[in-house]
């Protein structure tokens, strides 16, 4: 699947070369190259245990991989560098919430900590884009899992990001979010933004990204 084609000589916003990991003799991921140019969204796809969520782990630093290298904007990737951190969103299954905060002031802090100007307004948008205004007051674990889902999506969204990784954001959203979301992720692609997403939703896949690739084949 492609819908863009990348430009001769364009520098890729994310360049993974030869990445593998290993646990003990289990091969997980073995010698993956991948490029996410700006304004693009690829796919991973595969069966449960093929590897995806490891691949995101290991690009984002939450895990180490076993040989290869990760680049984002031409710089090493290093969860430590404050402009990786400043240009990098992720969205993984096991977010964690502030659970005394509500669900504006969790998002608030978000912003603030990422230097975000007019940050009530930011949050404010995000909030009705993602259907949690009337929630807005309720703490985190009174959300249900759907709702749950759209925070995590929108402590994303108020922050600064160059690329954003979501492992399997369609989790826990109906019809409705799935289409919410895949407009969303379409907007943040018209302003320049990379994505990089596991999913099995076929739906998803179709209506966002420009390339997938497929973790599981030997």
């Amino acid at each position: 699947m492609s819908k863009r084609k990348q430009g001769e000589g364009e520098i890729p916003l994310l360049r993974v070369r030869g990445l593998s990991r290993h646990f003990g003799e289990h091969e997980v991921v073995k010698d993956l190259d991948l490029d996410v140019m700006a304004g693009t969204a690829v796919a991973l796809i595969g069966p449960n245990g093929s590897g995806k969520s490891t691949v995101l782990r290991c690009i984002t630093g939450t895990d180490k991989p076993s040989d290869g290298t990760v680049h984002l904007d031409g710089r090493k990737l290093d969860e430590r560098d404050p402009r990786i951190r400043s240009a990098l969103a992720v969205v993984m299954d096991d977010i964690d919430f502030f659970p005394d905060l509500s669900v504006v002031e969790h998002l608030d802090l978000f912003a603030r900590a990422h230097g975000v100007d007019d940050a009530d307004d930011l949050v404010d948008e995000v909030l009705h884009d993602v259907g949690l205004m009337e929630q807005s007051g309720q703490l985190p674990g009174t959300l249900s899992t759907g709702q749950r889902t759209r925070l995590a999506l929108a402590s994303a969204f108020v922050r600064p990001r160059r690329l954003l990784v979501l492992d399997e954001p369609e989790q826990r959203l109906d019809k409705q979010g799935l289409g919410w979301l895949a407009e969303r992720l379409n907007a943040d692609k018209a302003g320049g933004l990379g994505i990089l997403m596991a999913s099995h939703d076929q739906s998803l896949i179709e209506a966002v990204a420009d390339r997938t690739v497929e973790l599981g084949h030997r």
